[in-house]
């Protein structure tokens, strides 16, 4: 965690801000350009009270949970209730909910490598982070490195689809294959796995990718998302943590009674009272997906062509890739000192890739891009000698 608090720390310097020689930052899914319209018309609506009580404490408020079981519904094509939904500050505040209702101290969460920044989390709730690295190359589930993960004391798999920073999305076979297997190792060690499935890019997938959760495929699935992603507001912190309706009814009914307390215990864990009135009108808000799809294509078919190995991401906003030369700091550094930004892989845990955030607005790519020319040239990705592409394993996407 020193690693990724020293490079945020240095980043957000307030020193730095508006200095015309920050170059292009392509490290976080921040935005680089106004808030979309539909953002601010719904917080906007809901700003001026309606009644005395419209800034008091809030829960988990009904309009919101309803609104969120719709969407759930009609996504995920799964009978979720209002009941089974939590409300959330962002992805992070459900994720440290789903692992207090679940996990008790000591116990072992496995989370993917390379993975988003679990490991502090699972810590900070008293439980030991177990990675579990994913298929080289195509980056998608290892089921066998999973299952060398497992353990009598194994309480949570942590799968993240779509993935960052690899951008994989996990098609249903997978999925139901490590269903299977997390069935069998429960039953084989006495005691229940669950799936903690992060969800805060689903609605953000290229080229007609489908999406299956694990909710779908294994009852004791618990969902995380954030707003912050497809709205492209990370700062305006809102999510949820949703029960899968295929839960056993008993569970279901007692993890249902411990949202609130939990939620009490860590910290008064809801969303502010506006983002909550917001959230049937935020359903429809969306970033612009054929943008994004531009740029994805532009980047890639650049660094293709100077020989970068890219995994072409199926969704999220990011690109991932090997660094030439094989080292992600001196990768980094290298285009840093050129005036470009992006997040070395060593803070996933993979010294030997990066990642490039496509929040930036076309013209900032068009601007970095010949430095990723300059630095592949130089440290080993070659202009004109393209290597081969990093590709998925195939497979079906989508129900």
């Amino acid at each position: 965690m020193s690693a990724l608090t020293a490079f945020f720390t240095a980043r957000a310097d307030p020193a730095r801000a508006g200095r015309a020689d920050d170059g292009v930052d392509l490290t976080f899914g921040d935005p680089h350009e106004l808030p979309l319209p539909g953002l601010v018309a719904a917080l906007e609506a809901h700003l001026q009270p309606r009644s005395v009580d419209w800034f008091a404490y809030k829960a988990s408020e009904e309009p919101a949970r309803a609104a969120v079981a719709a969407a759930l519904r009609d996504e995920l094509g799964l009978a979720f209730e209002p009941a089974d939904v939590a409300m959330t500050q962002g992805a992070f505040g459900a994720i440290a909910l789903g692992l207090r209702l679940v996990a008790d101290a000591g116990e072992e969460v496995v989370v993917p490598a390379p993975g988003w920044f679990y490991a502090p989390m699972v810590r900070v709730a008293d439980l030991v982070p177990v990675p579990a690295p994913l298929a080289p190359e195509t980056f998608d589930l290892d089921l066998a490195s999973i299952e060398r993960a497992l353990t009598p004391r194994t309480r949570v798999v942590v799968v993240n689809s779509p993935a960052n920073p690899t951008g994989r999305v996990y098609p249903r076979r997978q999925l139901d294959a490590l269903a299977e297997l997390l069935e069998d190792a429960s039953r084989r060690l006495g005691r229940r796995i669950w799936i903690l499935s992060d969800e805060p890019y689903r609605r953000i997938r290229f080229d007609g990718v489908g999406f299956v959760s694990p909710a779908a495929c294994y009852p004791w699935t618990l969902v995380d998302y954030s707003y912050g992603k497809v709205l492209l507001a990370p700062g305006q912190r809102l999510g949820y943590l949703a029960l899968s309706p295929l839960l056993p009814d008993a569970q279901r009914e007692a993890l249902r009674g411990a949202f609130f307390p939990t939620q009490m215990a860590v910290g008064w864990g809801f969303p502010d009272a506006l983002m909550q009135y917001a959230v049937p009108d935020l359903e429809h808000v969306s970033i612009d997906l054929a943008e994004l799809t531009r740029r994805r294509d532009r980047v890639l078919a650049a660094l293709d062509g100077w020989g970068y190995r890219m995994t072409p991401p199926e969704g999220t906003f990011y690109l991932w890739g090997a660094a030439p030369g094989g080292d992600a700091r001196g990768f980094a550094a290298a285009l840093a000192a050129r005036g470009v930004q992006v997040l070395p892989g060593t803070l996933f845990g993979s010294p030997g890739h990066f990642r490039v955030c496509l929040t930036a607005t076309m013209e900032m790519l068009e601007r970095a891009l010949p430095a990723f020319e300059e630095v592949g040239r130089t440290l080993g990705g070659g202009a004109g000698s393209p290597a081969a592409r990093t590709t998925s394993a195939g497979g079906e996407h989508g129900a």
